[in-house]
Parts: C-alpha cells; structure tokens; sequence
C-alpha cells in the first residue's frame, strides 16, 4: 500500500514538472517586464510630436486596471492605514505570509467550485499582475493567463516588498461607474462614495469600500450587504489588524454613503435606508485628452521596446510619431458624427499602404466634447470580421490560376457544415466569382474554399498578421477569424501597394534625453501577393464599392469618395454583432468596427453598409481632403475587358506561352469542376422532379374519363381536346380576350410593330355567318404545307366533326371543329359562359410584316418561344448582406 502511495506521489510530481516545463516553453519567453509595475517612482513627461513637428500631447505615469487606466496615483503615505488592513484581510489573509501563491486559498476555490459556489482563489499579488501587466489578455480564464499569471507574481514577489504590491493594488482596483468616468483606485473612491481625500478615510468607511470591492453593485442595496461590514470587522479582531473596541466603535458609526439616507438603533443596526440620489457618486467628467487612443498605442510601443524607467525616468523622451494631424482630426470627427445603434461603439484606424505607418487612430464613439473611454477598440480589440475577410480568400484563388469570370455554384453544402447565404436563399446556378463577392454570397465562398483548400488559407492569413482560431476549418472563409481595426487596415493594404504586407507602426524617431537618437525596431515587411494577382484582388474589391450603387443592390456604395478610386468590403457577424467596412485607395488604407462594447447583438436592421461605411467615407475623403488625385499603378502583365457587362482585370495570356497554356488548363479544370457539380446537384433533384411529373400525368389520366377516379363526360371531352390541338402551339397562360385575326405573325426576339387589324365586325344581333373560303390550319413548327395538311388530316382521322353545311352560324358544340385562325389568335370567352355568336369578314388583303413587304402565309420553322439568356448570371438580383 505504501508502495502504491509513493509511486502515486512521484507520478503526480513528474506530471507537475512535465506542465510546468511545457508551459516555460509554450508561453514563458514572452513575459512582460515586471519592473513596469514601478511607476511610483518615475516623475519624467515624455513630449509626443506629429510627423509635420508639431506637439500632440505628453505621456504621464499611469497604472491600467484592464480596460481602463488611473492617472491619479496614491504612495502609502497617501492611504488610509484602516484601509490597508480591511482591504487585505477581505481579499487575502495570508497576503504577508505567502510568495505570490495562496495554495490554501486556491484549494478553498477549487472546493467552493465543486459545491456549485463560484469562489476566486487569486492572491492580492496575482490580481495586481492581471490588472497591470497581462492586460491584453482580458481577463480571460485561460491555461495561458493562469501560467503566467502565477510565474510573474513569484517575480513580482521578489522585485518588490509587500507594502510596494499592496500600494499598487489599491491605485488599480475597480470600485464601480461614476457616470463620465469608471471609480479607478482609492482616491477616486473616496471621493466618489465619501467626498474626501483616502488618507482621511475612517475604518468603518474603508470597511464599506472593502465590502464593495467584489461586486460595486452593492452600493444599491444597503440594508442587504450591511451585515458584511459586521463580519469583516470581525475578522479584522481575530487577525490582530483592530481591537474589539475599534471594531465596535466603527459598528456604531452613523455611516453615510454618497446618496443615501440611513437610520440606525443603538444598536448600530439599520432602522430604514433610503437611496434619493443613484448619481450622487458620479466623478466629474476629466477634461478631453486630445487624440489619446493614438496617444495610449504610443505609450504602448515605448514601454514595449525601451521599458517604462526609459520613457519615465529623468526628463522624458522627445518622440516623433507617424500620427498625420489632418487624418486624426478627421477620425474623430467622424467619430462624433457617426449615427450608431443604441449602446454601440466603434473603432478607426487609417495606415499608409507604402510604408505602413499609421496615420490616425480613434478608439471608441466620441461625444461633442471629444471624450470617450479609455479602452483602444481600434488596437486592443479582436472581433470576428465577418465578410471583410472574403477579398483575401479571392486573391488567393486568383493566385492559384482562378479569374474572376469563372464560376461556382451557388448551392448548398453537402455534409455536416451547412452555411447560408446572408437571405436565407440561394440562386442554384453557377454564379461568377466577381458576383459572388458583390453580393457577398456565402455559399459559393465556401465552396472556393474547399477548392483553394483551408491550410493554404490558414497560412496566407497569418502571413497577413492574423491569428486564427484553434478550430477555424471552412467557417475561416466567411469571417470567423478574430482580428482589430488596425490590423484588418494592414491586411488591406497590400491591395494598394503591390502585394507587400507591412507591420504597422506608430514610431518614427525617438530622441533620449541626452539628445541622442535610440535605435528602433524596423517593422516587418513581406511579400505575400504578386503584383498581378495584388491588382486583380483590388480589382475585385473595387467592383464591391463601383459594380453596384443605391437601388441596384449595392453593398458599399456609401463609401464612394468623389474624384478617388476606392476599393472595399463590407462585413456583417451572426446576430449582427460586429459591423465592418475595411477599404482601401491609393494612398490611405482604413477599416472601421462598429458594435457593443461588452457583446450582444444590434437591431437587425442594422447593416455594414449603411453604418459603418458612412463613417470610414468621411474618415478617409476627411484625410485626404485638399490632395490631388491618384492612380493605382497597375503592372505589367494585366488587361482589363468587358465581360458580362463588367469591366475586369486579368492576366495577359501569350500565346505559345507554357505557363498560358498551364494557366488555361487550370482554368478549364476548374470550369469543368464547376459544372460537374451543377450536374451532381441537378442528377440528385432529377428523381424528385421525376416522381412529380409521373404524379401529374396520372392526375391528369384520372380526369380523361377512361374509367380513372375522377373520370367523365366532361373531363374526356377537355382531354379529347387537348391531345387534339396542334404539338407545337401551346396554349397562352393569359385569359385576356384576343381578336382573331387572319394571319400569324411569327414570334421575333427583336422588338415588333404593331400588327395590322382585321376586318372585324362583331354584332351581337345577327345570327348569321357569311360564307367563309376554308382556310388551312397553320402549325409554326412544321417545315411544310405538306406537312401541315398531313397533320391536320391526321387530326381530323383523329376527331371526325359532324356534318353541317359551311354557311351555318350555329355555335359549335363541339370542340373538334376545324379552325380557321391559329390557337394563339383565336378569341377566348371567360370559363362556363356561352360564347356570343359573331359575324364576321375576314380581310382579304394578304398580311405585311413591319416592313411593309407582303409576307405568304407558308408556316414558319422557327420556334415561337423566346430564347432564353445564356448568362449564368441572368434573372433578377438579390442582395445577399454580408
């Protein structure tokens, strides 16, 4: 048995060594640097220029609490001592016994966990390095954030003493919303809940606050939560932080929070609590900080590469950004501009194709005095991008031999994965690939996936900066990778300036306070499109925003710039919740995202097109308003043409070429590929329309009165007549009377004149018929007069009339009698009415066609149905949101 046990314990502990050395290496090289958390000690101002020179704004020390940052920070001294001690035994007892880790903590968590009550386990320690310094991470509860999370708080632990991480915790903590701004820290918590600086709160106050710390929607109810002030002060007794004196004393204190009304007893219960002002916490808005999204990714980018003693220490840094003043002022004031759905915001970020530096960027929906929230939607966010992402997986199919004339299918999916267009519908015809991309079709982008294959698309994506899903597979194609505005604008702009993907940045030169220029980075750049194939990409996105305008379908429309040529693509999410229009001209690359902030579907009625193309249209003609227009360069080797009432770019095939002739067999393969699959899909919907026609023929055999269930002497004699009538002159659809006249016109796709009006005489007095020369039938499908006359013997073998002389005007009563004016042209009665006898005299003139030349009444040969169109594309469009 203790053989058992001691094997068991090793097993465990090489497991342990196992996880923790496959963490160091999936995830431990990348560390931040925990001597960022030292910010208490820097006094320097980092000056932030322009790339014209002009001075932008001045970079201060400041702490992140996850999506938001403090720029008020508090030393020890500056705190209460009573609200030290509350805070630390609320959140962690042990916090100066332990190393970084509370294991007694953490297994208190895991079996709260298993009972069903959700309870943390972090110390003070690991909740200061989530907050700081792995910010980008969300919060998320992930192995990732846990490993590191737990390997930076050891390091914390030993670069800093316990009063440096408490000092650090209280200037990050969360304590609520007030209003224009979050509560970020104990000095804007004590103002907002007491009004009074934190050095001068009381125990019973900071024991209020400490209580509000795991969930500030205590605040609202105060007679519910007022016993946790109880055990917490109890607590503090039995860890020796207050004497029972103080702790009584603090109980009876007549506690008063911003907004309330509260009654006590002796006893220091509650009597009555009363909330007569839900606003009476809110902070006082900051004044606007100009262009501080651009600011903040500024700040980002020094501390990343030089570390925040660099940047903060002695006298700051002089740095010049790529930040174009004209484009950022434009930014933000489409930000303000912008018409957004309720409780939605945005993100802008603008880059120059040629270089990759970016130009301007807005982080959230400003309001009229240029504020907003701290959080960098253009930068920190990662939202699915929908449709935007389609152009890419074009180009790529283009790079492979596709051309934008070719076409795929516009059908279902056969297995588990079953997508649908943005409608609900599908055309069920091949469909070209320039079509699919302006109507955003879903359908026919997955079935170029499965043809161009996920894994070379998994890789072109990361070449183009972007990370993937664990499980992306075909979904990748129509938007589920996770990407930001920025990066979407980077991804773009290898359209404009020939296939190169360059890494954006925001950093031109940084001058140190010696006046010596410190080395920067160089960004990335990679080629990751040919020039041709980079062009006829932008060639397809361009079709997106000029193929289609208002009234026609058009997707994008909106975001057309007068005298510029723009190319983009919009991008709509499940449910509607992420808005995308990524688009590009000659000089300026942009995308903009508009959705929640935490989540959550937006009005349906909500499109890309309609919302967040406006905003990158002013944006983008904002920048590039007062320069002269450009043109894209378009290389060697592309020609543009007509085709399908489209003007497209392709590549020039030389003949005798080996690599035309290979391109071509590709391109036949493919076509061929794609016809196949018509053929598939129309072989299996072959046996149901089988089955429906064997069903109407037996329905139709039921009423011919040949002992069938619903046979008669009624439904015979339609039958009768129906086999009766000439094989190639079928019955018109419409009831509308029509005057027989003497002669037929044959049917021409052309556009016909009017024809000429018989002599027609109707009386609805005379009973009599004048004489009539008999005519003979005319049929448009036979080839002869012979022919003709065979045919309408055989019918009269068929169908004997019964003999009546020619000049009698009896209605017929049968309906076998010979006709003297073709089916198309004789007149039609409405259904169960007597037909009224007429009289009539035929025209003897010989008929005319719309030339006026005398045409003979031979039977024509040609068929008397339109041709219809051979476009793949014909019959009306539908416009399918992205």
């Amino acid at each position: 048995m203790g053989v058992r046990i001691l094997t068991g314990l090793v097993a465990a502990a090489l497991a342990a060594v196992a996880a923790l050395f496959g963490g160091w290496l999936a995830w431990g090289r990348d560390l931040p640097n925990v001597e960022d958390l030292d910010v208490l000690e820097y006094t320097g101002a980092t000056r932030v220029y322009a790339r014209d020179g002009q001075q932008v704004g001045v970079l201060t020390p400041n702490l992140g609490s996850g999506p938001r940052v403090n720029q008020t920070l508090l030393r020890k001294e500056q705190m209460s001592g009573a609200l030290r001690a509350a805070v630390v035994t609320s959140e962690d007892r042990r916090f100066f016994e332990h190393r970084g880790l509370d294991l007694i903590g953490i297994a208190r968590g895991v079996l709260r966990s298993a009972t069903g009550d959700v309870e943390g386990g972090s110390s003070i320690t690991q909740q200061t390095v989530k907050n700081t310094l792995l910010v980008d991470l969300e919060g998320a509860r992930t192995p990732e954030r846990k490993f590191k999370e737990a390997l930076l708080a050891f390091q914390v632990e030993r670069q800093f003493t316990k009063d440096e991480i408490l000092t650090t915790y209280l200037n990050v903590i969360y304590w609520g919303s007030g209003g224009h701004r979050d509560i970020i820290g104990a000095d804007a918590a004590a103002h907002a809940y007491f009004d009074k600086n934190a050095r001068d709160l009381s125990l019973a106050e900071s024991v209020y606050l400490a209580t509000l710390i795991p969930s500030p929607g205590r605040y609202f109810d105060y007679r519910s939560y007022r016993p946790l002030m109880r055990s917490l002060l109890d607590r503090m007794v039995e860890d020796g932080r207050v004497t029972r004196l103080e702790a009584d004393n603090a109980w009876h204190e007549r506690l008063q929070p911003a907004g309330w009304r509260v009654r006590y007893d002796a006893d220091g219960d509650v009597t009555s609590a009363t909330l007569v002002d839900r606003t009476a916490k809110n902070l006082p808005p900051l004044p606007p900080r100009q262009h501080g999204h651009f600011l903040q990714t500024v700040e980002r980018a020094l501390v990343e590469q030089f570390g925040r003693k660099t940047v903060y220490g002695g006298t700051g840094l002089k740095v010049y950004t790529t930040m174009d003043l004209q484009a950022q002022q434009a930014a933000e004031r489409a930000s303000r501009d912008a018409r957004l759905p309720d409780d939605a915001t945005l993100g802008i970020a603008l880059v120059q194709p040629s270089t990759g530096e970016v130009l301007a960027l807005v982080g959230q929906k400003l309001d009229e005095a240029g504020r907003g929230g701290e959080w960098n939607n253009a930068v920190q966010s990662r939202r699915q991008v929908g449709s935007s992402v389609k152009p890419l997986l074009y180009t790529l199919a283009l790079s492979k031999g596709w051309k934008q004339d070719d076409t795929v299918p516009d059908l279902p999916l056969e297995g588990d994965y079953q997508p649908k267009n943005y409608s609900g519908t599908y055309t069920g015809r091949p469909v070209t690939l320039r079509y699919a991309l302006d109507h955003s079709l879903n359908l026919p982008t997955v079935r170029l996936a499965q043809k161009v294959g996920v894994a070379p698309f998994e890789s072109k994506l990361r070449d183009l900066g972007l990370t993937l899903p664990d499980d992306g597979g075909l979904s990748l194609s129509i938007g589920t990778v996770e990407a930001s505005p920025l990066q979407m604008a980077a991804a773009y702009a290898t359209f404009a300036n020939g296939g190169t993907y360059r890494e954006p940045t925001v950093l031109r030169r940084v001058v140190g306070p010696g006046g010596q220029d410190l080395p920067l980075r160089k960004p990335t750049a990679r080629r990751v499109w040919d020039e041709q194939t980079a062009y006829l990409g932008l060639d397809m996105i361009r079709g997106v925003v000029g193929d289609l305008g208002r009234g026609q379908g058009g997707l994008a429309w909106r975001a057309r710039i007068p005298g510029w040529d723009v190319a983009g693509k919009t991008g709509t999410t499940n449910d509607v919740k992420d808005l995308w229009f990524v688009g590009v001209t000659p000089v300026v690359s942009g995308a903009v995202w508009v959705g929640k902030q935490e989540g959550g579907a937006m009005p349906q009625t909500a499109y890309s097109g309609e919302v967040a193309a406006p905003v990158w249209q002013q944006a983008v003609s904002g920048a590039l308003a007062g320069r002269q227009a450009v043109a894209y360069r378009v290389p060697a080797g592309v020609t543009t043409r007509w085709t399908r009432g489209v003007n497209m770019a392709f590549r020039e095939e030389r003949a005798g070429a080996f690599g035309g002739l290979f391109r071509r067999g590709r391109d036949q393969a493919a076509r061929d590929e794609a016809a196949r699959q018509a053929e598939a899909q129309r072989q299996q919907d072959l046996p149901q329309q089988q089955e429906q026609a064997a069903r109407g023929r037996r329905r139709r055999a039921g009423r011919a009165g040949d002992g069938g269930p619903t046979g008669g002497r009624t439904a015979g004699r339609r039958n009768r007549r129906r086999r009766s009538r000439p094989p190639a002159i079928r019955p018109r659809r419409r009831r509308r009377p029509v005057r027989p006249s003497s002669s037929v016109r044959p049917r021409s796709r052309r556009r016909r004149s009017r024809p000429r009006r018989s002599r027609l005489r109707v009386s609805r007095r005379h009973a009599t018929r004048p004489p009539v020369r008999p005519r003979p039938s005319v049929s448009r499908t036979s080839s002869s007069n012979s022919n003709s006359n065979s045919r309408s013997s055989s019918r009269s073998r068929r169908s004997p009339t019964p003999s009546r002389s020619p000049r009698t005007c009896s209605p017929p009563r049968s309906p076998r009698r010979p006709r003297t004016t073709p089916r198309s042209r004789r007149t039609t009665t409405p259904p169960r009415k007597r037909p009224r006898t007429i009289s009539f005299r035929p025209s003897r003139r010989p008929p005319r066609t719309p030339t006026g030349r005398t045409r003979r009444t031979t039977p024509s040969t040609t068929s008397t149905r339109p041709t219809p169109s051979a476009h793949p594309e014909a019959g009306s469009r539908q416009e399918a949101r992205p």
